[in-house]
């Protein structure tokens, strides 16, 4: 059952912001990274290919591309509650975060020629068979129509050949320009975010259901309304907790406070999981344990307030990040091309 907010279908907005925010992300991209053409010194022609035709063409690309798979994404989001059951679903959040921010800093810009020349290929297919209705398995497709797909694809291949001895600055970029200098604030969001969510989950194991009976009824029935006084509560925390670390972290105040909280979830998520783990396979058949999910969480928060190398903690911080954001990233991907 899709989650509406007012009428409004969660995962088809989420798709319709992507279709805004793809061409404008591409746009930025391609008029900030200093990329030149290796055929060329000519400036205006830098302009008009680098500037212009291939945020255009790239652009266009990724439009055809979710407009043509907009059902398809937005029923593939639908299912990947469904999918994810190593993540248990008060930190959905919390990784999704992390999994939104690896997916566009890195693996968007890679993927976007593979999506350009297949786009622009389906496109000229799409123009030409239209208007058939009745497709046997040993239709043949003309020798036009496959010229034509050709013909339509060199236009991205030649706008990735242009730039494609330099395609990889813009990884170099977008990891020295924005991951490097956004990174800490990922790190506090994450960390202040996690926090309050550990003492959430505490306050619901004491209280009349478990955390045990919250993750399983979490997406299944209404009950889940009954813990509304936990969320406003979690998202009180989670902006104190914010700003005690942001004032830190630009020294203005030196809350050190914020170390205790930071100790009590990480000592409380391993607690809660273990209760979480035993309570629920004792009361329910097939229950998710949700154990790797746990670990990587506690991993992440744990290296901020166990080891005192600063090598050991950011290895183990990006580390956790990454493989939680891999996690979203591959099921997602899985469920996107096996939905029926």
């Amino acid at each position: 059952m899709p989650r509406e907010v007012k009428g409004l279908i969660i995962t088809r907005v989420i798709v319709l912001i992507l279709i805004i925010c793809v061409p404008i992300s591409i746009f930025l991209i391609y008029n900030l990274v200093p990329f030149t053409l290796w055929y060329s010194d000519d400036p205006i022609l830098t302009f008009w290919v680098i500037h212009l035709a291939i945020p255009i063409v790239f652009s266009v690309s990724w439009l055809f591309f979710l407009i043509l798979f907009a059902t398809r994404l937005a029923e593939s989001m639908e299912l990947f509650d469904e999918k994810i059951g190593v993540v248990p679903s008060r930190l959905k959040f919390f990784y999704g975060i992390n999994a939104v921010y690896i997916l566009f800093i890195f693996i968007f810009p890679l993927v976007t020629p593979i999506v350009s020349i297949l786009s622009f290929a389906s496109f000229a297919w799409r123009l030409m068979t239209f208007r058939k209705e009745n497709w046997e398995d040993d239709t043949k497709i003309s020798f036009f129509t496959k010229f034509l797909m050709v013909l339509f694809a060199l236009i991205p291949i030649f706008c990735t050949a242009s730039i494609i001895n330099q395609y990889f600055n813009i990884s170099l970029f977008l990891w020295n320009r924005i991951w490097v200098k956004i990174l800490p604030y990922l790190f506090i969001f994450s960390y202040s975010l996690f926090t309050a969510l550990a003492f959430g989950s505490l306050i619901i194991l004491f209280s009349n259901q478990g955390i045990s009976e919250y993750e399983q009824i979490w997406s299944e029935t209404p009950t889940k309304h009954r813990f509304w006084k936990v969320k406003v509560f979690e998202g009180i925390l989670f902006a104190f907790l914010l700003y005690l670390d942001l004032s830190r972290y630009w020294g203005i105040f030196e809350y050190n406070i914020i170390n205790f909280f930071y100790y009590a979830g990480f000592v409380i998520i391993i607690f809660t999981s273990l209760v979480n783990y035993i309570r629920g396979k004792s009361k329910y058949k097939g229950f998710k344990g949700h154990l790797v999910g746990y670990f990587i969480a506690a991993v992440f928060i744990g290296s901020n307030v166990i080891f005192t190398s600063s090598e050991i903690s950011e290895l183990l911080r990006v580390w956790s990040l990454l493989v939680s954001a891999i996690i979203y990233i591959v099921v997602l991907f899985y469920t996107f091309i096996t939905i029926e």
